[in-house]
């Protein structure tokens, strides 16, 4: 435990106080009148210290009612052995710090106080009844603050507690705590609801959009026609049906042989006979020249010799041209007789068959494509089941993760409470409340007889103010003076830890201050 002592305060110019001095004991006696300048006396550690009243509020020292040069606040400690001396001052409208009576700067003078003992701590320990001043949230923080909250493990345990005489041996994790202590390996809680409400959120969505698909699915497979059983045989006459309109294409394929031969015969015998009359207009050409009887220069006519080897030479000239004309003449005549030679083929009865063959291959066809449709649409449709199946497994992991952190947290926030509980005789502490949607949330409410203390009397307050008190420095290690204020409205409480100082109001008595060691603090 730590020490905490009030050795001696010393103030000029303070409030009422123009020059006192205050040297505490074990126990100190304040003593007066009102307005006899008590409470002041109990004003000069906190403001030296924090440059407060005794709950926690700024205040103004300096004397109203006479002339002062300065103000001055000192205060002797000694922690766990130690003595500290502090002053605080005010000097020309200015603030002035003193540790051991040498001049401080402000952030060093803060430092080293607050080193010392935590600003909050220390006032709930001097004045019982600052800690009711607080907000409730800085109450319950300043309560748990040296409170060990109960282990993981412990928590598990006694999430799978099934029976109060259970021994912790014999515990067996239920799902939740096997659940949680298995995912508290890779991640803190908070991370872990963090993750499954968004999971749990995502996969609301996901799965509604999953049945949505699901739905379409199962809305076309049944507006698909209904497909015979015995869709292997199907298929079977169906590739039978194909086999024989291929044969068939291919007879008709060879009966258009002929009629393709046909065309090209008469193309080839139109381009001959167009070559034979280009072949016989060319001889006639040369064969109805005539002979000339004379020179055309010199006008002296040929003689029987010159017009013999003219017609020679034309002779000459027409022989190739009749030639090619009688080769034209026979290719044309074998163009002839080949083409007459063809034989067309009547294909009218293939192509009937052919036609029937393909009608009934086109219901076939639709039953197969019917089939396959279905196969497609059920495989899809299983695919949009089993990832509907696996967003709502999903969705119900994460329910059931969060599930087990409020259980988690319930049952933390119960041992917790009743570990805090245990520290207290009369007064009932709350730390937490439920939520309607079963959430635990941090809350802190003292009560007492059904009362809370908004509707204590002063007694009460005190009373109970000193047993929050002991339990705040039992649990922070810290014995510190403790100041009970309006001591007359209070005839009976439990002696605190640590030193005692008693402010009451004596009707007609000046400021009096008593100081006694007691042999058994």
């Amino acid at each position: 435990m730590s020490h905490f002592k009030l050795i001696e305060c010393n103030c000029h110019n303070f409030k009422a106080h123009r020059d006192l001095c205050v040297k505490f004991g074990d126990l100190t006696k304040i003593t007066g009148d009102n307005e006899e300048g008590k409470s002041s006396v109990l004003e000069i550690p906190t403001w030296t210290l924090y440059g407060t009243d005794t709950f926690g509020g700024k205040m103004d020292p300096t004397p109203t009612n006479y002339k002062y040069d300065h103000v001055l606040a000192e205060t002797l400690l000694e922690v766990d052995g130690k003595l500290l001396k502090f002053g605080r001052g005010i000097e020309k409208g200015k603030a002035t710090y003193y540790i051991n009576d040498v001049p401080s700067k402000a952030s060093d003078f803060e430092e080293i106080v607050k080193s010392l003992i935590d600003k909050d701590l220390f006032l709930a320990l001097f004045n019982p009844l600052y800690f009711f001043s607080l907000h409730w949230e800085r109450q319950r923080e300043l309560m748990l603050r040296y409170s060990t909250p109960p282990s993981q493990k412990e928590v598990f345990a006694e999430m799978s507690r099934t029976s109060p005489d259970q021994k912790p041996k014999d515990i067996k994790l239920n799902p939740q705590a096997e659940k949680l202590a298995e995912l508290v390996k890779k991640h803190t809680l908070p991370q872990l609801e963090e993750i499954h409400k968004k999971n749990k959120n995502d996969k609301d969505t996901a799965h509604k959009k999953a049945q949505g698909r699901t739905e379409t699915l199962e809305e076309q497979l049944r507006q698909l026609p209904e497909v015979p059983d015995d869709i292997e045989a199907i298929k079977v006459e169906d590739a039978e049906l194909v086999k024989q309109v291929k044969a068939i294409h291919a007879k008709i394929e060879l009966a258009d042989e002929p009629k393709r031969k046909q065309a090209v015969l008469e193309g080839t015998l139109d381009n001959v006979r167009q070559q034979i009359a280009a072949a016989k207009a060319r001889y006639m050409k040369v064969h109805g020249e005539e002979i000339a009887e004379e020179c055309s220069t010199c006008k002296r006519p040929f003689d029987e010799a010159a017009k013999a080897a003219a017609e020679a030479s034309k002779e000459e000239r027409k022989k190739p041209l009749r030639e090619e004309h009688d080769k034209l003449v026979a290719r044309r005549k074998e163009l002839e007789a080949e083409l007459a030679a063809v034989e067309l083929i009547d294909v009218s009865e293939l192509w009937e068959q052919m036609r029937a063959l393909e009608q009934r291959r086109d219901a076939t066809a639709d039953t197969i494509g019917w089939y396959n449709r279905r196969q497609s649409l059920q495989a899809d449709l299983e695919k949009a089941r089993a990832d509907e199946a696996a967003t709502l497994e999903s969705r119900n992991e994460s329910i059931f993760i969060l599930d087990a952190i409020k259980a988690y947290e319930a049952k933390a926030a119960e041992l917790q409470a009743a570990k805090v509980q245990g520290l207290f005789q009369t007064l009932t502490i709350r730390l937490f409340k439920q939520q309607k949607n079963g959430e635990i949330k941090p809350d802190f409410v003292i009560d007492r007889d059904g009362k809370t203390p908004a509707q204590f009397s002063l007694s009460e307050s005190i009373r109970a103010g000193l047993e929050v008190r002991d339990v705040i420095s039992e649990q922070s290690g810290w014995i510190a003076p403790c100041l009970i204020d309006n001591k007359e409205s209070v005839t009976r409480y439990n002696a605190p830890r640590g030193q005692l100082i008693t402010c009451q109001v004596i009707e007609g008595k000046p400021l009096q201050i008593e100081s006694e060691e007691l042999s058994n603090v």
